[in-house]
């Protein structure tokens, strides 16, 4: 069976690639049949991927190895997560879903440990201490004044953001009133809040912008190259 050279095999990967590309770009004359075909192939591609890396990584690693040439502690401490999988299929059918309640409420109670675990230890504690040493003046040096600028801000949007989900409001007969003092504040923090949402969405516009320029330069490189 002939081989196909490296050249030729480049040829058609790069065929394909400037195809897709030209089939997601589009998408800027409208939504339409090819702009579909590209994303079904591209969701296709992503879930054989994950399951491949699921059944090679974790199915067979951790449950079916251990299984079969596994010590017997191994294989009584697998059955647990066996049996817990087996009860969240279950929730496929109506009949059965109550049986998966209780592998489902594990999967949430975990999820919600790791999520609200990893915002305090991982971003609440050293954002914390980050502010803090912000305000140390101690080694600064000639630069002080540009610190402790900083710093002053950096507790000003800080303080006011917090201030601005404070949802207490005295009672009155036009409705609810926050003071004045909570709503000044308030008005800075949402300032703070809009600018952090405008550098997010310039972050992700310059994403995109990276992105389609390299795309377009895929797409010029590759026409060169006929």
């Amino acid at each position: 069976m002939p081989v196909l050279s490296s050249s030729v095999v480049d040829l058609i990967t790069g065929g394909i690639s400037f195809l897709l590309t030209l089939m997601i770009l589009s998408y800027l004359i409208g939504d339409n049949p090819l702009f579909r075909v590209a994303v079904y192939i591209f969701i296709g591609a992503s879930a054989g991927y994950v399951a491949a890396v699921a059944w090679h990584q974790v199915l067979y690693a951790q449950l079916v190895v251990p299984l079969l040439s596994g010590s017997l502690a191994a294989r009584l401490l697998v059955l647990i997560p066996l049996v817990m999988g087996v009860l969240l299929l279950l929730k496929i059918w109506p009949g059965t879903a109550r049986l998966g309640t209780p592998s489902m409420a594990f999967l949430v109670g975990v999820g919600a440990a790791v999520v609200v675990g990893g915002a305090v230890m991982g971003t609440l504690f050293p954002q914390t201490w980050a502010s803090m040493n912000v305000l140390k003046l101690s080694g600064a040096s000639q630069f002080w004044l540009e610190r402790l600028s900083e710093g002053v801000v950096m507790l000003v949007g800080t303080v006011t953001t917090l201030v601005y989900f404070h949802f207490g409001a005295k009672a009155a007969a036009s409705g609810p009133q926050r003071g004045k003092l909570v709503s000044g504040l308030g008005w800075v923090g949402q300032v703070f809040i809009a600018i952090t949402f405008g550098v997010l969405f310039a972050g992700v516009f310059m994403a995109a912008m990276t992105a389609l320029i390299e795309r377009i330069y895929f797409i010029i490189t590759f026409l060169s190259s006929l």
